[in-house]
């Protein structure tokens, strides 16, 4: 069963990398030549006694022909620079692909009644698939296929799903092309036979709880825009309602959300969610604001049918809580007030207060991620640097907290989830580390730890690569953790191709995990760092809030720290450094290219926030304001003004080589952020290197929603792009050829 610990909607895992010298390169005959820009048009506009001058401005009408022409053209013109590379690119897709095969990848494990659920993508599979599985061991079915929905240049792919109290259904939410706009169907467990109803406009979490009848859940809807409405207004709004199977969705009955119930006030960037437990007589309705990581909670006792509920406060933004969960009259609380690397406390549901409640687990080093009810207690699931412990703290009948033991894991790695049922003992979890393939376990109510077989370890050696976590000092002296990935033995000579990682945002951190993938990068010789910078979660929500609005500046700076830690201590060197932002990290990676051009030899911008004074005017914009700030404040402008990339490239300045990526479907970044910021580079840099713009017309939001070719197909060119940039001795004849003098100046 579960319940939702709401941290950020843009989830997205970003690198960043390398470029060299500032000298001027001139590109050789045999380059191609870059497609000519579209005019600008001139637009400058004051904002709070700050000239801004934009003029590519236009380009955030994608439905403009001139715009669509150049979305098509620098396309174009990044396949004919990439199949340049398809000598040695071919031998790394084949390499790449052959890993990416090497064994199943599990993701999104659910457990309710007597079964797991999860998708599941095996090899040779093109996208990741259903599957049901009893607990207690057997074979596994396909409930939920997207495979069978493709057609030609379209793809499937399922976005979330909630099981029935007992397993007997699961709703789901499918969308196309990675457009996220899911639609929610149901299937039947036994049969696999998938039920009339579709529900559209559900987009991101879509069904919260099934009722105990197996026929109704709730669900969060957006409206219809209305003819004249603007698109920002695509992703305000929404309400939860009580879908009956069979029943039009258009005659659902809303319950809780904007504009329901009078006495429980929404803005309209609030997105509401009702919860059902099956072991407490409670309900609960959370508001979550926008991307901010703090919820506010309500509850009731009544049988909510309808808008006309008694709800009872319990919790405030001002609380500090970020999860919950609940059993009998008691509710858990994960919380940050006076505590930064969070707490457990709880307090009865009978009459609410915060002020008073029970502390369940205190804070400590280790951050406090997660927890679950199980029938055998409350699991606490914390992070000591980047190493889960999961912790058992036995509940009395009412719920009442009773004293902890500890989970005795099989080895000491990152444990990326645990999954519970209130109504039975243990707890299922997920571990892994940078060197050891993910395997799921289940604990059981005496602490014993079996495996589930839900997955197999990859079929990859990893035995030649260890990883070391080490500290960066960043331009305020602060240190930085940094995790480095790396071949056993490797001589420290600065010659390496290295590829710095780096996210920064909503509280979000990248934790240890394995890639199959990442095999073809640490095998040529290559370095794979991860810098945890400020804004992220690493230290807890003082970490977060120290690159958050007015501080969003130590991100970056954050990052460039762990680029010179990786130069200093001779990993690499500025000509072979290498890595990639995404999503909220393209901030990182932009503003470090834009204040530091010297320190790297390319970048990729992977979906990336890159015009972060406009992208409050997105459908996706709105709820970001929290974690960014607003145009409309002058201390919200002049903090998205610092982390606005495009706004801060300069003419006649040496970029390194940059490749932007983008899925024209990406509901989270809009296209046009990328577009303008390559016409810009484009436009300014006299390095000589190549500024490319990479369109997937069957995309969205980076890996949210690839099918598996997609990816195999990305990492291929995202990698082929920056061996290519830092030498790689594959590369480097056909490198030589097209810059000849770039190469030479190496």
């Amino acid at each position: 069963m579960r319940h939702f610990v709401f941290l950020a909607s843009v989830i997205a895992v970003g690198c960043l990398a390398a470029i060299s010298s500032a000298s001027t390169v001139t590109a050789s005959p045999s380059f191609p030549t870059p497609p000519p820009l579209p005019a600008q048009r001139p637009f400058t506009e004051n904002l709070f006694g700050t000239q801004i001058n934009d003029p590519y401005r236009y380009f955030e009408n994608v439905k403009d022909p001139v715009v669509g022409q150049f979305f098509k053209d620098q396309n174009a013109y990044t396949r004919d620079v990439l199949s340049r590379l398809d000598g040695p690119r071919q031998r790394l897709f084949e390499r790449i692909r052959a890993l990416d095969n090497a064994g199943s990848s599990v993701a999104s494990v659910q457990r309710d009644g007597p079964y797991y659920f999860y998708e599941k993508l095996n090899p040779g599979d093109n996208t990741s698939k259903l599957y049901v599985r009893n607990v207690e061991g057997g074979a596994e079915r396909v409930l939920v296929d997207p495979q069978a929905l493709a057609t030609a240049g379209k793809h499937f792919t399922i976005n979330y799903y909630l099981p029935s109290l007992d397993g007997s259904r699961v709703a789901y939410g499918i969308s196309e092309g990675g457009s996220e706009a899911a639609v929610i169907h149901v299937v039947e467990t036994a049969t696999g036979q998938v039920l009339p109803d579709a529900i559209d406009r559900a987009y991101y979490i879509g069904v919260t709880s099934w009722l105990p009848d197996g026929r109704s859940f709730y669900y969060v809807r957006f409206p219809k825009l209305q003819p004249g409405e603007p698109e920002t207004d695509k992703e305000t709004r929404p309400v939860a309602y009580l879908h009956v199977l069979g029943r039009d969705p258009d005659r659902d009955v809303p319950v809780f959300g904007y504009n329901v119930n009078p006495k429980v006030p929404f803005e309209t960037t609030d997105f509401p969610v009702v919860v059902y437990s099956p072991v407490s007589n409670y309900r609960l309705g959370v508001i979550a604001h926008g991307v901010k990581n703090e919820v506010t909670i309500y509850a009731t006792r009544d049988d909510i049918q309808s808008a006309n509920v008694a709800w009872t406060p319990v919790a405030t933004v001002d609380d500090d809580v970020t999860g919950y969960d609940f059993k009998g009259s008691t509710i858990y609380f994960i919380s940050h007030k006076d505590a930064p690397t969070f707490k457990v406390i709880a307090t009865s549901l009978d009459a609410p207060n915060l002020s008073s409640a029970q502390t369940v687990a205190a804070p400590s080093r280790a951050v406090i991620e997660n927890i679950g009810v199980a029938a055998d207690g409350l699991y606490v699931l914390a992070r000591d640097g980047g190493f889960g412990r999961i912790a058992r703290v036995a509940l009395a009948e009412n719920g009442a907290p009773g004293a902890s033991t500890t989970v005795r894991l099989p080895f000491q790695g990152s444990i990326n989830t645990i999954v519970t049922d209130p109504r039975d003992p243990g707890v299922t979890f997920g571990l892994t580390g940078w060197t050891h393939s993910l395997l799921f376990y289940a604990a059981d109510a005496d602490g014993r730890v079996s495996d589930t077989h839900l997955k197999e370890l990859a079929k990859v050696d990893t035995s030649p690569y260890t990883s070391s976590e080490v500290l960066a000092r960043s331009q305020d002296g602060t240190m930085v953790p940094l995790s480095i990935i790396y071949r056993k033995g490797l001589p420290l000579n600065g010659s390496h191709p290295a590829y710095l990682q780096g996210y920064g945002a909503y509280g979000i951190e990248i934790n240890p995990s394995f890639s199959a993938t990442r095999v073809a990068w640490l095998e040529r010789g290559g370095v794979f760092a991860v810098c945890h910078p400020r804004g992220g979660g690493w230290f807890g929500e003082g970490w977060h809030q120290a690159g958050m609005i007015a501080t969003k500046p130590h991100t970056w700076e954050d990052f460039v720290a762990c680029g010179r830690y990786l130069i200093a201590h001779k990993y690499t060197s500025p000509a072979h450094l290498a890595g990639e932002g995404t999503s909220a990290g393209g901030i990182t990676i932009g503003r470090a290219i834009t204040t530091q051009p010297h320190l790297f030899a390319a970048a990729l911008d992977v979906v990336g926030v890159s015009n972060a004074l406009r992208s409050e005017f997105t459908p996706n914009g709105p709820p970001n304001i929290p974690e960014f700030g607003s145009v409309t404040t002058e201390a919200g402008f002049k903090a998205l003004y610092a982390m606005d990339t495009y706004q801060h490239v300069v003419d006649g300045t040496a970029y390194p080589a940059v490749m932007l990526i983008t899925g024209f479907n990406d509901p989270r970044v809009s296209s046009w952020e990328l577009a303008k910021l390559t016409a810009r580079l484009q436009q300014a840099t006299t390095s000589g290197r190549p500024i490319l713009l990479r369109v997937d017309y069957d995309a969205g939001h980076g890996f949210l929603a690839a099918s598996r070719t997609q990816s195999e197909q990305l990492l291929t060119d995202e990698y082929a792009f920056l061996l290519w940039q830092c030498g790689d001795p594959a590369f480097r004849g056909i490198a030589t050829r097209i810059f000849p003098r770039q190469m030479a100046s190496r």
